[in-house]
C-alpha cells in the first residue's frame, strides 16, 4: 500500500512530486485508470502513488498529419469517439477500452483484438513527454514516424512505468475502412475451431481480428449479460475483415468455406452495425462475464506460435483436469496471444496455490513452444518470477543497466519486470508470489 496518494494536474506538478521523493528517497508509483492485470500499478514498497487521472486532455488533433496529442489519462475508447466523425479511430483496442488510458496502454505495450490487423501500442506512438528521475521533462521521439538516432519513445512504451512518467504522448490516428464485415463461426468441438485459425492464416487471410471463445466463456457470457452465442457450442470464432467492398466480400466468402471445411455448424455474418457491436459485446465482455459462473478467477496471458495453438490447448485442457479446476478461454486467436481464465473460490483451503501453480505450468509451456508469457498484460509484480524463462542472466544485467540509465536509484516502480535473484538458475526455480488484486 502507499504511504501517499497524489493526483497532479499538469506535467509541471508531476515533476514537483518527483523532485521530493528523489530528495527523500521515496518510491513512485504512476497509475493510470487501474485496469492492468499484472500488479503494475500496485506499489510494492510503499511511497508515493501518483494517479494521472487529471491529466485526461487531448491536446491536439491533426488529421493532416494523422496524429493526436494527449495526455496519459485520457480513456482509450473517448480518443476513438473524438474523431469518429471525421473518419479516424485509435487502433489499440484492449478489451478494457473503455475504462482504460493511453497512458497505461504505453507503459504496458497494449493490444487488443484488433493487434492483427494494426499492431500494438509501440507501432502507434510516435513521440513521449517524459519526467526523468531528476524531475527534468523531455521530449523523446516526435510528430514524424522516423526520428533519427535511438529510439528512446519506443524504450519508454512498454517499460511499465519504470524509467520515468509519461505526460504526453503522439499517437497515430488511422483511417476508418470503407467496410467491416464480422463473422460468427460456431463449432461443436474445440479442436476443429482451433485448426480452422490456423487454416485461415495458412491461406494469406489477414483478419482484422480473429478471436475465440470456447465452452466455458460462452456459457459466462450468455449467463451474465447475453448476446446470443449458442450455449451448447464447444468453441465460436469472432472473425473481422476490413477494406474496400469487394475485398471484404471476398474475404467474408473465403472464410465461411475455411470454417465449413472445418466442421463450422454455422457461420453467421452480421447484418447490421447493432448485430456486429452485439457480437462484439459478447467478446468484450467476456473477462467481466466470469463472475457469472465463479467466486474468483485469474487471468492469464501468454503466447505461442499460431501453429502451435493445437498443442498448447491441449495442453491446457489437460491442467484443467490434473488440478481439478475449470479454465475458460477466450484469446486473440489470430496471433497465438491466450487468455485463460482460471475459476477458483478463494474460500477453498489450497486453492489459489493450485491455481497459481497450475498458471505458472501454462506459462512454461508457452516458452517452451517458442512464445513468452506475456503478449499485452505486461510483467508488472506478477510474472516477474518467471522472466528468467526468457531471458539469460546476461540480458537481464543488460535492461537494468537501461534502467538505472534513466532511474538510477530505481525510485519509478520499484520490485517490477525483474526478479529478485540475481542468478538464472534462482530465477527459474522462483515461485510467483501474488498480492491481493491480481485475481477477481
Amino acid at each position: 500500500m502507499p504511504e501517499i496518494v497524489v493526483l497532479p494536474a499538469d506535467g509541471g506538478q508531476v515533476s514537483a512530486v518527483v523532485q521530493l521523493a528523489g530528495r527523500e528517497n521515496i518510491p513512485v508509483v504512476p497509475r493510470g485508470s487501474g485496469t492492468g492485470l499484472a500488479g503494475g500499478a500496485v506499489p510494492a514498497e510503499g511511497g508515493i502513488l501518483l494517479s494521472l487521472a487529471r491529466l485526461n486532455r487531448i491536446l491536439a488533433i491533426d488529421l493532416k498529419n494523422r496524429i493526436a496529442i494527449v495526455e496519459p489519462g485520457v480513456i482509450n475508447l473517448e480518443l476513438t469517439q473524438a474523431v469518429a466523425g471525421d473518419g479516424y479511430f485509435y487502433a489499440p483496442d484492449p478489451s478494457s477500452q473503455a475504462a482504460c488510458s493511453v497512458g497505461g496502454n504505453v507503459a504496458n505495450n497494449s493490444g487488443g483484438p484488433h493487434t492483427l490487423a494494426y499492431g500494438v501500442t509501440t507501432n502507434h506512438v510516435l513521440g513521449v513527454e517524459v519526467v526523468l528521475s531528476s524531475g527534468e521533462i523531455v521530449w523523446l521521439g516526435g510528430v514524424v514516424p522516423d526520428s533519427p538516432g535511438y529510439d528512446l519513445c519506443g524504450i519508454f512504451v512498454g517499460s511499465e512505468g519504470t524509467l520515468g512518467i509519461v505526460t504526453k504522448a503522439v499517437v497515430r490516428l488511422m483511417r476508418a475502412r470503407e467496410t467491416v464485415g464480422t463473422l460468427l463461426a460456431v463449432f461443436t468441438d474445440l479442436e476443429p475451431a482451433i485448426r480452422t485459425v490456423v487454416d485461415i492464416t495458412a491461406a494469406g487471410i489477414i483478419p482484422a481480428a480473429l478471436e475465440m471463445m470456447d465452452h466455458q466463456t460462452i456459457e459466462a457470457v450468455e449467463s451474465g449479460a447475453p448476446v446470443g452465442y449458442p450455449r451448447d457450442a464447444a468453441a465460436v470464432l469472432l472473425v473481422e475483415v476490413e477494406g474496400v467492398r469487394e475485398y471484404s466480400e471476398r474475404s467474408l466468402s473465403l472464410l465461411r468455406g475455411i470454417c465449413s471445411a472445418n466442421g463450422a455448424r454455422e457461420v453467421r455474418i452480421a447484418q447490421s452495425e447493432a448485430e456486429r457491436q452485439l457480437l462484439w459485446k459478447g467478446r468484450k465482455g467476456a473477462f467481466g462475464a466470469m463472475g457469472a459462473v465463479a467466486p474468483n478467477y485469474y487471468v492469464q496471458d501468454g503466447v505461442v506460435p499460431r501453429s502451435r495453438l493445437p498443442e498448447i490447448m491441449r495442453f491446457v485442457g489437460e491442467v484443467s483436469e490434473r488440478f481439478g479446476i475449470k479454465i475458460a478461454n477466450v484469446f486473440h486467436a489470430g496471433d497465438g496471444n491466450l487468455h485463460p481464465n482460471i475459476l477458483f473460490d478463494l474460500r477453498k483451503p489450497g486453492e489459489l496455490e493450485r491455481v497459481i501453480e497450475a498458471s505458472a505450468e501454462i506459462l512454461r509451456a508457452c516458452v517452451e513452444l517458442g512464445g513468452s508469457i506475456t503478449g499485452e498484460h505486461g510483467i508488472g509484480l506478477e510474472k516477474k518470477a518467471y522472466i528468467g524463462l526468457l531471458f539469460t542472466t546476461e540480458d537481464l544485467e543488460a535492461m537494468q543497466r537501461v534502467r538505472r540509465a534513466f532511474d538510477p536509484y530505481s525510485r519509478f516502480n520499484p520490485a517490477k519486470l525483474f526478479p529478485t535473484p540475481s542468478g538464472c538458475g534462482e530465477i527459474r526455480g522462483q515461485q510467483a508470489r501474488l498480492p491481493a488484486g491480481l485475481w477477481i
